[in-house]
């Protein structure tokens, strides 16, 4: 289970966000602002929750705790952000959980009336991580806005189970417990479609990855961050360093660097 992957050192890595007392599958709670996941968060844990700040920043962190099927799950709730870009404090908190804290399933909630502007975050955490269902949020204002949605093909195209809930109801909950459960117990494998860029982008990305593979040693998706590195994206060079104690001022690593950069 989640967080006895001590030899691999993931709980070492969790533990640079969490208790080290913190228990039980860990799950991140994902969405766009205004998606209704702070609802599903208080639906999920009711009044078992704690609150502070992110290490290190002025960033609320509420994480609380739930029981299904006999397994306790600590269910943290990130930031509301519109992507993984870090931009913003909030999406590199967002961004820095669902890389380095290995989260054994992160549920990304989505607004069920504007699918569209929220399949972006959905698309950028599956290349992040296999272990990603998607909480389809708001259904009762997408039924009263007469909005269809066909819930098993958006799930065929993704590659990850979608839920379709109205948590303020209570609707739909249950289900996604069950798919939470199925997901961290390895019953159910996602297999997220892979995006596919520009072949150019795609060599670049391609020769990138080979040369990050041995820095990386299987704890990042070599892929994603070869992406994120060819965006020009130097925070997540910091989170490599902080969270995986890669000295990138090391001259081979500085060298390897260099050359995902050109």
């Amino acid at each position: 289970m989640g967080l006895t992957n001590q030899a691999t050192g993931f709980r070492t890595l969790r533990e640079n966000f969490l208790p080290a007392s913190t228990g039980g599958y860990l799950v991140a709670l994902a969405g766009n602002p205004n998606a209704g996941k702070s609802t599903v968060f208080n639906a999920l844990t009711g009044l078992k929750q704690h609150t502070g700040n992110w290490p290190g920043k002025t960033v609320l962190q509420a994480r609380g705790k739930f029981t299904h099927q006999g397994h306790t799950f600590t269910l943290v709730d990130l930031p509301g952000t519109y992507s993984l870009l870090a931009n913003s404090v909030e999406e590199q908190v967002a961004r820095d959980f669902i890389c380095f804290g290995r989260p054994d399933v992160t549920v990304v909630v989505v607004d069920a009336t504007c699918l569209e502007r929220n399949l972006n975050l959905v698309l950028q955490v599956t290349e992040t991580t296999n272990a990603v269902v998607v909480c389809l949020n708001l259904m009762d204002e997408a039924r009263r806005k007469r909005i269809a949605i066909d819930v098993p093909l958006l799930a065929r195209e993704l590659g990850v189970p979608v839920v379709p809930t109205a948590a303020r109801r209570g609707e739909g909950l249950a289900h996604l417990k069950d798919t939470i459960a199925a997901v961290a117990t390895g019953a159910l494998c996602p297999g997220p479609a892979p995006i596919i860029y520009d072949a150019d982008i795609e060599a670049a990305a391609g020769r990138l990855a080979k040369q990050l593979q041995p820095l990386l040693r299987g704890r990042l998706n070599a892929r994603w961050v070869a992406l994120r590195l060819l965006e020009g994206d130097a925070t997540l060079l910091q989170g490599i360093q902080q969270f995986l104690g890669v000295d990138l001022s090391e001259p081979g690593i500085k060298l390897q660097v260099k050359e995902v950069l050109v």
